[in-house]
């Protein structure tokens, strides 16, 4: 069971019935892609990107304050801490797809609390309350390796030339479309600094359509283009060295000197060695940044298994986490993981 026709209702209503509305969003292409359709459905509001470890703390209840905000709306972040809710006089808004959270003080929409198995991206609910901007849904849904039958067929009726409906899997989408560059672009845009990607959302929001972006035909299409080339070519460097051995397990490690971009690098890895089990990790500050994907095998069981006995966190996906393991740990981390998957 999906949210509600009254759940979808009662937040449009909501929403609509707002002045001054203030978003968080977690800072992957689902959370962007989730603020930009109700940003650009309301044609008013603040947006705050959050690169806190997509966790939603209590020293952020002090921008709602500064914005005079008469509405929280929180999108795609998997943590929201109650002293946040606490601090917040103002009403909430909480729309995930997340592992479900107990909190108070918030109404909080998630597909999982009626079945756990609906984890359809936020951006596709965003969507389902704006019904507005097709192309922006599809993308953050893409972007989160889901390719959903009602959005695809609306999709490719529309724009039958940003992908074949032969296509038939999330990853070919996502590496072998149209729809997989406009993920590419919005996933390297927001790199870096939540002030440095906020300057590349608010362009986000001044565009209109796919091909703007992918033809960059106008100057700020431009502006987000160089951008992404930018990292691209940090990305496509690391990408032609890494081969995998024969064992199940391919780590790639790459250097602290190179953006982060862990996630971007293991599913395209995931997408040409589907048998492989995969970490990509970048040190940095004495900690490895892990990013941890399979096709066959649940990653999260495994990775709540490996973090025993070392210091470090992680979770996320049963198919899909990240993780931060403390340097010194990391040999013993991953000694930890093979041992698994040999069970």
């Amino acid at each position: 069971m999906a949210l509600t026709t009254k759940e979808i209702k009662e937040f449009k209503k909501a929403l609509d019935e707002s002045a001054r509305p203030i978003f968080f969003f977690d800072d992957d292409p689902d959370g962007t892609c989730s603020f930009l359709q109700l940003y650009k459905y309301k044609g008013d509001g603040k947006g705050v990107i959050v690169k806190a470890g997509s966790k939603l703390t209590e020293e952020f209840a002090r921008k709602v304050d500064e914005y005079s905000a008469d509405l929280v709306i929180v999108l795609d972040i998997p943590i929201v801490d109650q002293d946040f809710l606490d601090r917040v006089s103002t009403k909430v808004l909480w729309l995930d797809h997340h592992p479900p959270l107990e909190r108070k003080r918030v109404t909080y929409y998630n597909p999982r609390l009626h079945d756990d198995a609906d984890n359809r991206p936020t951006s596709y609910w965003a969507y389902q309350i704006a019904k507005k901007d097709l192309w922006i849904a599809m993308t953050g849904c893409v972007a989160d390796w889901q390719l959903l039958d009602d959005l695809k067929k609306e999709f490719i009726k529309k724009y039958p030339d940003l992908m074949d409906k032969s296509i038939k899997k999330p990853d070919d989408a996502l590496f072998e479309t149209k729809v997989g560059e406009l993920a590419a672009i919005m996933a390297f845009s927001i790199k870096g600094t939540a002030r440095d990607a906020m300057k590349y959302v608010k362009v986000f929001t001044r565009i209109n359509d796919p091909y703007e972006l992918l033809e960059q035909k106008t100057p700020q299409a431009n502006f987000v283009y160089k951008r992404f080339k930018k990292y691209d070519d940090e990305y496509q460097e690391v990408l032609k060295d890494a081969k995998p051995g024969k064992e199940e397990l391919f780590l790639l490690t790459y250097s602290e000197s190179k953006t982060a971009m862990t996630k971007e690098l293991s599913n395209i890895l995931l997408h040409r060695y589907p048998k492989k089990f995969l970490i990509v990790g970048r040190e940095r500050n004495g900690e490895m940044k892990l990013s941890l994907r399979s096709a066959n095998k649940k990653v999260k069981p495994i990775l709540e298994k490996a973090l025993v006995g070392v210091e470090g966190y992680g979770g996320g996906h049963d198919f899909a986490c990240g993780a931060n393991i403390k340097s010194k740990d990391f040999d013993k981390f991953i000694k930890a993981v093979k041992k698994e998957l040999k069970k």
